[in-house]
């Protein structure tokens, strides 16, 4: 029963922010609604975390599952890609090399952020 109440709770909030989405004046993706209401939902306490841990662990540790659909897709528009491969495979290295540079400055300026609070406290 457990289980069923889980998925029952993330479901109603999918619904929920489709109902949102409907009426918004302007486009907004339901699932980015979704998310913003169960944040919320969680941080007010209208929602315990025991309410859907189990169920977000499962779909989490599935998600590669859920995106296979849209790669196999791909394959419909080969016609367009095979003329651009190259500059597709240039955006996607300089792409990634950004993404590690971004990453390796963030965690580097937490770190430093860090030891100088941990610092802070010790004096």
């Amino acid at each position: 029963m457990k289980i069923l109440k889980q998925f029952g709770v993330i479901f109603g909030v999918c619904w929920i922010s489709l109902v949102i989405e409907h009426y918004l004046p302007f486009s907004f993706p339901a699932s980015v609604i979704g998310m913003i209401l169960l944040l919320l939902c969680l941080l007010t306490g209208f929602l315990k975390i025991e309410h859907v841990q189990e169920k977000a662990d499962f779909l989490l540790g599935n998600m590669a599952f859920f995106f296979v659909p849209a790669g196999v897709s791909i394959i419909n528009y080969f016609d367009i890609l095979k003329s651009t491969v190259l500059q597709l495979l240039v955006i996607c290295v300089v792409s990634t090399i950004v993404t590690f540079a971004v990453t390796a400055y963030v965690v580097t300026l937490t770190v430093k952020l860090m030891e100088k609070k941990k610092g802070g406290k010790k004096a």
